[in-house]
């Protein structure tokens, strides 16, 4: 429908465009006379159809009729504004108001409609009848009607022409003018989100439907589409392809080549002679985004076998460069303990200031008792400080069972160096999980930042890598690598504590880092490894030693182990093959000692919440000591199970009723721990090898080593985890419910874990019920490691009966037949004391 309302761009509302008469005339050709019709204002007021950015009557397209033509003109608008039509809030009414702004009084130099007036001059005969802006496209469609002299074709030319000759380029683009060519389609003038691309897609459509349309070639579309612009690439639909309608991409190499192009030619048919079939082709053409924002990323996805060996090494570089130094700082200040409050100086003038107001004493039992501790072991703690002044390439062991003091005598002895790094082992191994030993580890020896995440990334990137080019890619390292990068750490931060000792002024400046390294032992820090020990799955035991046996061997730190494990020294043998370590035994106290130590804990005050000393009476202090020697001679020299007598002392217990409970409860643990098969977890051992040590050592003092592994129980075990009586007796150690004394370095006696534990084991023996229920549990045991036995007899005997009778056999089937009675003989008499026990559990409770 047509209506007689004028918009914003028809050309009569512009007070640019009312111009003289003059200015614009019809051309006729020759020397004739041309009429004088220019620009008149009853010339605009002709124009009376509505027209939007959307074509007229909003149809979205627009039509040139006789004499007429369109011609399309671009650079008018700035492309980079396009970003405004992104929003949800505008439309098509919004559009005056934005082009308000270019058609201001202020900005009347930079009005885009007045460009279209400049570039059009005054002798070409023409007359604009329509103006439609396309702000996306950064132009405009200028419908013009000719007369009949002139064709449309020429028109384009001559407006061409004067452009060459007189560029006329807008504020925005001082170097480029504008353009304009003739539209030779039916241009489709959408609102949609589609925004100019480089890229055309040419669609290869019928001009009626069900008609066949003809693929163009290459060659074809050149020709018709190089006027617009520098072409880049011309792609042609794959030939296998079965997608419809058949297409083509145009790769242009300006965005505002590709927007004429698009303009003037969607909608052209091409007729059978320009290579379009015998029912001719239309062209639709279409902008088609290219991700350009993306081909760095798409070339890093499409070359894995370049980008993850480069990720690989640019990451090991920016770690050697910027986190390593970092993470050697933290560990200097880890063991320099630079940030322990306790350490510091201010903090320590605070302690002493307030040391006499307030009392702190909850602790001086502890220390007081520790000081007849040390006074027994005097040469022992001399013998680790002179060590400690000593160059020695070669380990310090401290051994001894659980509760022996050794912690305490090197606390003693370590007492007032400043640099000691403390690695607990038993934290280290018992973490779950790679991820967490190495965490763990890290956290030991103050290695930060860890990034521990980052290891399970790379692993998954690992296994992608190796799904997409075959091999891994390098980014994840194994437990053992992780390990070893930490421990090399700690071991360039321990050199650099060790070497800020140095001095430019002293005597023996001139020495190199090595040689004075060497001379000065007494500036190596100390390094003290906890909970020690053998096992042959964890690995970090052993990178632990030959972290350790490096260290000494570059004179960098002092290494001292501690360990309860007797058989410590095939790892530390591993790492240091050709040293003799200096070891220090420690044992039991002797019952004078031991008794000192409870003694004194006895003669120290206690004290109340409220920090306020509790005397204790003499009749508390020394009830019934003349129990206490015979208490000690039960209990042993273990400190922890004096501490724990001590207590129990001290809230008023006898030593023989404080002796009782503790051996009820270390019974209890017994039973526990290596009797009751409730929860077996990881155990080496069966629960009947437990007993049959437990019920030995209770009636013995102690066992021979190789009589026990003649045992049945030990020699034929059932369980599978305890086949090998060796490594039993040597879990059972280390779980230290027995200890193993040598002679000539061969393992020759057992005895019980600890002297407590003697009186332990008669008490669980002395318990009926259970005694009868554990012996039934070995007998059944025994009777069917005999069956088998019995059962390998009879099938040998079948397997010879079926043979020949030869002499020779004889003596074979006497030797199974004295094997097979011997074995009935023994199944026949466990059998009758298995019906004895159990008569005995019918009635025990």
């Amino acid at each position: 429908m047509q209506t007689s309302r004028r918009i914003f761009f028809n050309p009569t509302s512009l007070p640019g465009l009312r111009t003289k008469p003059q200015r614009r005339d019809f051309y006729h050709g020759g020397s004739t006379p041309r009429p004088r019709v220019g620009l008149r204002k009853d010339v605009w007021r002709g124009i009376r159809r509505e027209s939007t950015e959307t074509g007229e009557d909003q149809s979205g397209h627009i039509a040139a009729g006789f004499n007429e033509g369109i011609l399309f003109f671009d650079n008018l608008f700035p492309l980079k504004l396009t970003w405004l039509l992104r929003y949800p809030l505008r439309s098509e009414r919004n559009l005056p108001d934005l082009l308000n702004r270019f058609h201001s009084q202020t900005l009347s130099v930079l009005d885009p409609i007045g460009l279209v007036k400049q570039a059009i001059p005054a002798s070409v005969p023409l007359k604009i009848t329509e103006i439609l802006p396309r702000l996306k496209d950064g132009g405009a469609f200028v419908k013009f009607s000719h007369p009949d002299a002139v064709t449309a074709k020429e028109v384009e030319g001559l407006v061409g022409r004067y452009l060459e000759e007189n560029p006329v380029k807008p504020w925005f683009s001082p170097f480029r003018g504008i353009r304009t060519k003739l539209v030779v389609g039916k241009p489709w003038l959408e609102d949609l989100h589609r925004f100019p691309s480089c890229r055309i897609k040419v669609e290869f459509v019928p001009t009626s439907p069900g008609g066949q349309a003809a693929e163009l070639s290459q060659e074809t579309l050149y020709s018709l589409f190089r006027k617009y612009g520098k072409l880049a690439e011309i792609t042609s639909q794959a030939s296998d392809s079965k997608v419809l309608p058949k297409f083509a991409y145009l790769d242009f190499a300006r965005l505002r080549h590709s927007i004429m192009a698009r303009n003037c030619m969607h909608g052209i048919k091409i007729s059978e002679a320009q290579g379009g079939g015998a029912a001719g082709t239309e062209l639709r053409l279409s902008y088609e985004q290219k991700l350009k924002t993306h081909w760095i990323w798409d070339w890093l996805l499409n070359h894995p076998r370049v980008v993850i060996p480069a990720i690989a090494a640019l990451t090991a570089i920016i770690a050697a460069a910027v986190f390593d130094p970092m993470r050697t700082f933290f560990i200097r200040a880890h063991v320099e303990h630079a940030f322990h409050l306790k350490d510091n100086k201010i903090y320590k003038w605070f302690k002493n200031q307030a040391g006499d107001i307030f009392t702190f004493r909850l602790h001086r039992g502890e220390e007081a008792s520790l000081g007849a501790i040390f006074d027994d072991r005097k040469e022992v703690i001399d013998q680790l400080r002179t060590w400690l002044m000593e160059t020695a390439e070669t380990f310090i062991i401290i051994q001894g069972p659980r509760g022996s003091g050794k912690k305490e005598v090197l606390d003693e002895a370590l007492k007032g160096r400043p640099n000691i790094l403390n690695l607990d082992c038993k934290r280290i191994v018992e973490a779950r999980g790679d991820s967490a030993t190495i965490s763990t580890l890290a956290s030991e020896v103050g290695y930060r930042p860890l990034f521990a995440i980052l290891n399970s990334m790379s692993s998954l990137i690992d296994l992608a890598s190796q799904a997409t080019i075959g091999s891994k890619s390098g980014l994840s390292e194994t437990l053992d690598s992780q390990l070893k990068k930490i421990l090399e750490t700690t071991a360039t931060a321990l050199k650099q504590v060790a070497l800020s000792h140095r001095n430019k002024d002293d005597k023996d400046a001139s020495l190199n880092d090595d040689d004075w390294l060497e001379a000065h032992p007494e500036f190596r820090p100390v390094i003290v490894v906890d909970n020690f020990k053998t096992d042959e799955v964890a690995v970090v035991y052993d990178k632990i030693s030959e972290w350790a046996a490096a260290l000494t061997t570059q004179n960098i730190s002092h290494i001292i182990f501690l360990t309860n494990d007797i058989s410590y020294s095939k790892p530390l043998t591993k790492a240091l093959p050709d040293r003799v370590f200096r070891e220090i035994v420690l044992g039991d106290l002797t019952p004078e000692v031991a008794k000192k130590f409870v003694v004194t804990h006895l003669d120290q005050d206690e004290h109340d919440p409220t920090g306020e000393a509790v005397k204790l009476s003499p009749s508390i202090k020394h009830r019934d000591l003349e129990e206490l020697d015979e208490c000690i001679a039960v209990l042993g020299g273990r400190l922890t199970d004096l501490e724990f007598l001590a207590r129990r002392l001290k809230t008023g217990q006898t030593p023989k009723k404080a002796l009782a409970e503790i051996i009820e409860q270390s019974a209890s643990e017994i039973m526990k721990m290596y009797l009751l098969t409730l929860d077996k977890g990881d155990r080496k051992w069966s629960p009947e090898q437990a007993w049959f040590l437990v019920k030995s050592l209770a009636e013995q003092e102690n066992l021979r080593y190789n009589e026990v592994l003649l045992s049945n129980t030990f020699a034929s075990s059932l369980t599978a985890a305890a086949t090998n009586g060796e490594g039993v007796l040597e879990a059972l150690a280390a779980a230290e419910l027995i200890s193993i004394k040598t002679h000539n370095g061969r393992p020759a006696t057992i005895l019980p874990g600890k002297p407590l534990l003697r009186e332990s084991f008669k008490k669980i023996v002395d318990d009926t019920a259970l005694r009868s229920r554990l012996d039934l549990a070995v007998l059944k045991e025994l009777i069917t490691i005999e069956t088998k036995s019995i059962d390998k007899y009879e099938n040998e005997l079948t397997m010879l009966g079926g043979l020949p009778r030869q002499r020779e056999l004889g003596p074979r089937i006497q030797f199974l037949l004295t094997n097979l009675a011997a074995s009935q003989q023994k199944v026949e008499a466990w059998t009758k004391e298995v019906g004895a026990l159990k008569k005995i559990l019918a009635k025990e409770y």
